[in-house]
């Protein structure tokens, strides 16, 4: 049976909660529901789940550019409740912790998806200009069918979230729906 795999991106308590360091405001929260739904959809279909999680060091150099958001091991780069009450005993729930925008950047998912072997790989999660686009321009790069959820992705910057979804459909060849 061909493989869906559905690929959720730094749903973190501090781009997602009101009192997170770096959060994407109201639209963050307001793809929370959707974000839940297609996790249950894959979690009953039995599919693979993997939560790309921004965890950096304190003297990260990307704080340089952004507040001080997701220290390893800190409340804040931990999965939002809605998610992680959700996920605890899911045995196909994949954690993958990154320190850069895309999640393939010295990461293993390279190889996890390499032996999931996907026929598709779904997307939702935040900030879409951001941490979404550049997952998805690696996933391209690798010519793994890639469909984003336009309901599940978000960023503080409304204008720069639309740009990131014109781009991933036009010049990354991604499938974008709603």
């Amino acid at each position: 049976m061909p493989r869906h795999v559905l690929m959720v991106i730094d749903m973190l308590k501090d781009f997602i909660d009101s009192n997170g360091t770096l959060n994407c405001g109201k639209n963050g929260r307001k793809i929370v529901p959707f974000v839940v739904e297609k996790v249950k959809e894959f979690m009953n279909q039995q599919e693979p789940i993997i939560f790309i999680m921004d965890a950096h060091s304190p003297e990260d150099p990307e704080f340089s550019r952004f507040p001080i958001h997701c220290v390893y091991g800190t409340p804040g780069a931990s999965l939002i409740d809605e998610l992680a009450s959700l996920i605890e005993e899911y045995p196909f729930a994949i954690k993958v912790p990154k320190t850069r925008y895309s999640g393939f950047y010295r990461t293993n998912l390279s190889k996890i998806l390499e032996d999931l072997n996907p026929v598709a790989v779904h997307i939702v999660g935040v900030c879409t200009n951001i941490c979404v686009l550049y997952t998805v321009e690696e996933l391209r790069n690798r010519d793994y069918r890639t469909i984003v959820y336009s309901k599940g992705v978000a960023s503080f910057d409304e204008e720069a979230h639309l740009w990131a979804l014109k781009q991933m459909e036009t010049v990354l060849g991604a499938e974008i729906v709603e």
